[in-house]
């Protein structure tokens, strides 16, 4: 029986290890700390229970068709809401808005603020549907292991309907003038790693996401994905080894024939690196087999880190919906300290969950959980001191936007930054989110899903294809399972 080790327990690791079970494969998960989900770990103190990480979930179609693989539904291992109002934005001026669910509500609110935007409402997303649908059923699937994959009468038919060469930004302003609509549609694009300036159009596709396909919650939190991929994979056979922190991807004949922890080693026939690419690249393999050059790391443009706070709150907070979006400072002045000129930010857009709105199990009853998270430049120089500045400085914003006192009732506070990143995740200077999603780095221009010089290691993931976020995550997972079985038997089990 052919012998699998995947590196890394995230929704990347977890999902090729669970489609490689699924076909007969030996599969075994090292995992350096103490539980699965990786940067969606889970985090329970003093009564209050908080998702590490990820904390939207969008795409629900994407979850649904994985677990059909197996004969299973989401259903069968979580409880699906979807959240109404989807979220909260908060602008300059003391406004904010709370952006609907239903598609009806939220044609009278574009309309409302400009003149037929509602009408261009429906025609934005209309394009952006063609997207997803070409974009998440076919092109999303791609290795990108050659250009040559782009190559067929049905992917080039939908690839001129993608509008690649136009920017983000332009695509917008096209259809909506309105500062706050603008905001509206563009704020995914922060944590998609680019300005939107340098995004391609393309990802509109978020947008049909968010407000035709909507924001959902699984109750108890994102953390019971990860426990749903573990149970499943678990009934497969895969067997789950943590505290287990790879040191040495060993190698004989360019092949790699298993792996060294700090614990002991495993053999394998297939390694699989769902940890940090980066790191495995540079710390586990000799130099002869690393597939990319220092100077080409330094030269990628990575998606942002963030700074997160964890606070329990021992009274309710009114004003805040589950998620909360405070861009009542200049976006642009922001994304260019992002990406353009990076530095700890001026005044920092910023994010705020609270998903005891919703659920009442994630805290004790008349408290809050609050999760904080500031975008920021990766690489930067991570403090206490700048901890609490910007502490201070986003409770200051919140208590004057909710007219509250907030700080007095803080009975637990965590923070989390780029040197969390780094000694938790090995992420590449600090990186949260993997590398930016502009044109250079999208599809074959990633780095490969396959090494360039060890002919039996593959990596999955949020540095390879096709990108940053859990449904990506869940996605690239399959994409490395269906390369290698494909490899080693000749059948593919998806697309």
């Amino acid at each position: 029986m052919t012998k699998i080790v995947v590196i890394g327990a995230g929704f990347s690791g977890l999902a090729t290890a669970c489609c490689l079970a699924k076909k007969g494969f030996q599969v075994s998960i090292l995992e350096k700390n103490n539980s699965a989900g990786g940067r969606a770990r889970r985090l329970q103190q003093s009564g209050y229970t908080f998702d590490m990480g990820p904390s939207w979930y969008w795409m629900p179609d994407v979850f649904d068709e994985f677990f059909e693989q197996f004969g299973q539904s989401t259903s069968d291992f979580y409880h699906l809401e979807r959240l109404d109002p989807s979220y909260q934005m908060f602008f300059s001026a003391n406004e904010s808005l709370d952006i609907p669910a239903g598609y009806r509500e939220l044609r009278e609110l574009f309309e409302s603020i400009e003149p037929g935007a509602s009408h261009k409402l429906d025609e934005f997303l209309e394009q952006a549907r063609i997207k997803y649908e070409v974009g998440m059923h076919d092109l999303v699937f791609k290795p990108g292991t050659t250009y040559l994959e782009f190559f067929n009468l049905k992917t080039l038919k939908g690839a001129l309907r993608l509008n690649l060469l136009q920017s983000f930004y332009k695509h917008v302003r096209h259809f909506f003038q309105d500062p706050r609509l603008i905001q509206i549609l563009t704020f995914p694009i922060l944590f998609l790693g680019a300005s939107a300036k340098d995004t391609p159009a393309l990802y509109s596709l978020m947008n049909y996401a968010d407000l035709k396909l909507g924001t959902w919650y699984p109750k108890s939190g994102m953390y019971k994905i990860v426990e749903a991929l573990v149970t499943l994979a678990e009934s497969l056979g895969v067997e789950i080894h943590y505290q287990q922190e790879v040191e040495q991807i060993n190698i004989s004949a360019a092949k790699a024939t298993g792996v060294k922890t700090s614990a002991g080693s495993w053999d394998a026939d297939v390694v699989v690196a769902s940890a940090d690419y980066h790191f495995v690249e540079k710390n586990c393999l000799p130099a002869e087999y690393q597939s990319y050059t220092t100077s080409y790391w330094e030269s990628r443009t990575m998606a942002p880190s963030s700074l997160i706070y964890y606070l329990g709150i021992s009274k309710k907070i009114p004003g805040l919906q589950h998620h909360n979006l405070f861009f009542d400072e200049d976006l642009e002045q922001h994304t260019r300290e992002i990406y353009q000129d990076p530095q700890w930010p001026t005044k920092p857009l910023f994010y705020v969950s609270v998903t005891s709105k919703t659920d009442e199990t994630v805290c004790p009853p008349g408290h809050e959980n609050l999760f904080i998270l500031i975008p920021v430049a990766p690489g930067l120089e991570d403090t206490e001191s700048s901890r609490m500045r910007y502490f201070e400085m986003v409770l200051e914003r919140m208590e004057a936007r909710l007219g509250t006192d907030i700080r007095s009732s803080i009975v637990y506070k965590k923070s989390y930054a780029h040197r969390d990143f780094i000694q938790d995740y090995h992420a590449f200077k600090g990186n949260a989110y993997g590398l930016a999603n502009t044109v250079g780095q999208t599809a074959f221009l990633k780095p490969k899903i396959r090494s360039k010089k060890v002919s039996n290691l593959f990596y999955t993931g949020q540095l390879t294809v096709p990108g940053p976020g859990v449904p990506p995550s869940l996605i690239s997972g399959q994409i490395v399972a269906s390369e290698i079985i494909k490899e080693t038997s000749n059948e593919a089990i998806i697309r």
